[in-house]
């Protein structure tokens, strides 16, 4: 407790320095220049870290399409046994569902215009009932998150 007042009624102390306008001027731009230069550091590691987790997040989810594809199938796959049916299609929505949460989306393929940024054309027909470069049927289906193409579609293209 001694030491404690000592302390509150030791004087301080304190060496006022006096600087210029210029002076004063030129740190208060040194100063905001800094902080502009801080907050676009920070923006920029904000961004490279989402570019970062987009990119891995694309490819683990290209990893699992192929696992998707087969899931498809079976529950595509003709059976009598109704419940093993039924098990395959739970299995498969509940990982149709799982990649949905991680942003994954189809790329809309059949009736569209043919887009080589997202379709990839395996085959090509006459067609006087279809428009020109429509897609008219979808080998393996495409997959996006947000913007960037997980796996482009295989189609095939009228016209």
């Amino acid at each position: 407790m001694e030491n404690e007042e000592n302390v509150v009624n030791e004087e301080v102390e304190v060496k006022e320095e006096t600087i210029s306008l210029a002076e004063y001027n030129e740190l208060d731009d040194r100063f905001k220049r800094m902080l502009a230069e801080f907050e676009n550091y920070k923006k920029r590691s904000q961004k490279e870290k989402d570019g970062i987790y987009g990119m891995i997040t694309g490819d683990v989810v290209a990893t699992m399409l192929p696992i998707m594809d087969n899931l498809e199938k079976a529950v595509d796959a003709k059976t009598e046994d109704t419940a093993y049916q039924d098990g395959v299609r739970l299995v498969a929505r509940q990982f149709a569902d799982a990649l949905k949460r991680l942003g994954l989306e189809e790329i809309e393929s059949v009736g569209v215009k043919f887009d080589p940024e997202f379709h990839e054309a395996v085959s090509h027909i006459e067609d006087p009932e279809k428009g020109e470069q429509e897609i008219v049927q979808e080998y393996r289906k495409g997959y996006k998150i947000g913007n960037k193409v997980v796996r482009h579609s295989m189609v095939i293209v009228a016209n």
